[in-house]
Parts: C-alpha cells; sequence; structure tokens
C-alpha cells in the first residue's frame, strides 16, 4: 500500500482504458496563448475538450535583508481588480532557460536584482484544461536596480513580512495560485 501511495497510484483503481487523443485544432491564437479543441476517445466516447497551451514562465520569491518579501501590486483584467503576487513573467520565448526568465522578472518588476536564484518549486496552474508550467526561485542579497516595465504596466512593489502574507492566504484575501503556493512553500523550507 505504501508503495502504491508513493507511485501515485490507488487501490482498488478499477481498469479503464486510456485516454485517446485523436486530433487537435487550433481555434485562436493571442498574445501569450493559443486555445485549441481537442477531440478525445475517454471510456469508448469520443469527448470534445478544450485545451489550452502556455509557453511557460518563472516567478521569484525576492527576500529582503530583513525577511520580508517583495511583492507587486498590479491590476488583473481577467478579475477585475488589482492582486498582491511574486513578481513573476512568461518566457520571451520557447524552450527559455526559466532561471533566466526568472532573473528578468524580477528585475523588470521590483527593480531589484540578484547574483543567485534558488529553485523552490515547480507549478501547474491549471491542470484541467491548460499547460502552463511555472518555475519559481528564491533571491535572496537584493541589489537595488530599476524596473525595466512595459508600456501597460503598472505594478507597485511592497514589502510584506511572510506572517502577514500566510494571514492573507488563509483568510481567503490572497488567491493567485503561483503566489499561494510559492509563500507557503518558502515559509515551510525556510521557517518552520
Amino acid at each position: 500500500m505504501e508503495k502504491d501511495r508513493e507511485n501515485g497510484q490507488k487501490e482498488n483503481r478499477p481498469v479503464v482504458e486510456p485516454v485517446i487523443r485523436v486530433d487537435r485544432q487550433l481555434k485562436f491564437t493571442g498574445a501569450i496563448l493559443n486555445i485549441y479543441e481537442d477531440t478525445v476517445i475517454a471510456n469508448g466516447h469520443e469527448a470534445h475538450w478544450d485545451f489550452i497551451h502556455h509557453d511557460g514562465a518563472a516567478a521569484v520569491v525576492p527576500v529582503t535583508d530583513d525577511g520580508k518579501i517583495l511583492m507587486v501590486r498590479q491590476y488583473r483584467n481577467a478579475l477585475d481588480r488589482e492582486t498582491l503576487e511574486i513578481p513573476a513573467g512568461k518566457l520571451d520565448a520557447p524552450g527559455e532557460p526559466k532561471i533566466e526568465c526568472a532573473y528578468r522578472e524580477l528585475e523588470e518588476e521590483t527593480g531589484y536584482r540578484c547574483d543567485n536564484l534558488e529553485y523552490l518549486m515547480s507549478i501547474n496552474t491549471t491542470v484541467a484544461f491548460c499547460d502552463e508550467a511555472i518555475d519559481v526561485f528564491v533571491a535572496r542579497n537584493l541589489i537595488p536596480s530599476h524596473q525595466h516595465l512595459d508600456e501597460d504596466e503598472v505594478i507597485y512593489v511592497e514589502a510584506w513580512p511572510v506572517e502577514e502574507l500566510e494571514k492573507l492566504i488563509y483568510s481567503g484575501k490572497m488567491t493567485d495560485g503561483k503566489t499561494v503556493a510559492a509563500i507557503l512553500a518558502y515559509a515551510r523550507k525556510y521557517l518552520r
């Protein structure tokens, strides 16, 4: 039983046919994603599923010398409100090393850089319909620089104690998945 859990398998799992994708049709190409309609055979039945491709992204937990986390506050159109998040951004090109993206996004969004990023974790943001994968890094020994924002970006940088960020998470006021996962993983790994 322990071995099954280690392999991510459940006991008494019914035997079913594997899902087979038989077609993928591009329906929309956007600036940061492509939307497809997949035709699959699942349990012997044809089904049509939405699939969104994203080239990937990187995010950073920037830690100040006094242990606070630099957060970015920005408007998010999908939610029609500002959110408080860790700095993050998409890859400039498919295949760009995520650590390079993380170095760039740290400086662009916060106005700080660092000489060494430490890998923290990888996450898939919305596994039901999107393949976006984000690698998260920790930045310490921050070096002041300046922001390099895109023309349409308005980002405010705020330093927060980890305990206050955890309160926002557990009260439901912070809901960005990558930020929630990264803050909790950072706290668990470095502060507990």
